[in-house]
């Protein structure tokens, strides 16, 4: 999971990026909840706690701090203005006055606007690549994540990683037994975490 994560070889290196961008307004209180609402609509409390009893917003500021390239980071951070903008645009209020459902419906909408996005970036790539075949001084150009895929991902490696998540979302054994290589599934079983 780790490689599909925008900022992976990052984070499985475990190093800082040169010329970091400067998010420590990540990391206020305001922000911080600001982006655990944000997690908590992708996430919401069901039969298991939301992403903000994991306190993922605290998680995506120090993933982007310490993971995201700057280019990277620059995006997440104009993002959560982003994200802003379009619930004034639609609901003439800010993210955090917004009902749950209004802040469900505008994240469905973000999240159709990142697969439409993505789906272009890689296309445009792709057709790039393939006008430059053969070429061994090809470099592919940069084109910018979208801050909502970010956001997303963040979200759901946050929460899976957390206790909270490991625990109460999926199935947990904190000392595994033996090998057990066929387990029979049971509709709505919980995937497990161990």
């Amino acid at each position: 999971m780790g490689g599909a994560v925008i900022g992976a070889d990052f984070f499985l290196s475990g190093c800082k990026p040169a010329g970091a961008s400067n998010v420590d307004d990540l990391f206020t209180a305001d922000n911080t909840a600001y982006l655990n609402e944000i997690a908590d609509t992708i996430l919401p409390t069901t039969s298991s706690p939301g992403a903000k009893a994991a306190n993922v917003g605290a998680f995506m500021a120090v993933m982007v701090r310490d993971c995201y390239t700057p280019a990277d980071q620059k995006v997440f951070l104009e993002g959560t203005g982003k994200l802003n903008d379009a619930a004034k645009a639609k609901y003439s209020s800010k993210f955090m006055d917004l009902t749950v459902q209004q802040r469900t419906d505008l994240l469905v909408a973000l999240d159709k606007e990142q697969k439409d996005y993505n789906a272009k970036r890689n296309k445009d790539l792709a057709d790039d690549a393939a006008k430059h075949k053969g070429d061994a001084n090809y470099k592919a150009p940069e084109m910018p994540n979208h801050y909502f895929t970010m956001m997303k991902q963040l979200t759901l490696l946050g929460y899976f990683t957390s206790e909270i998540g490991a625990t109460k979302a999926l199935r947990y054994i904190a000392i595994p037994g033996h090998y057990s290589g066929s387990i029979p599934y049971k509709k709505g079983d919980k995937a497990w975490a161990t």
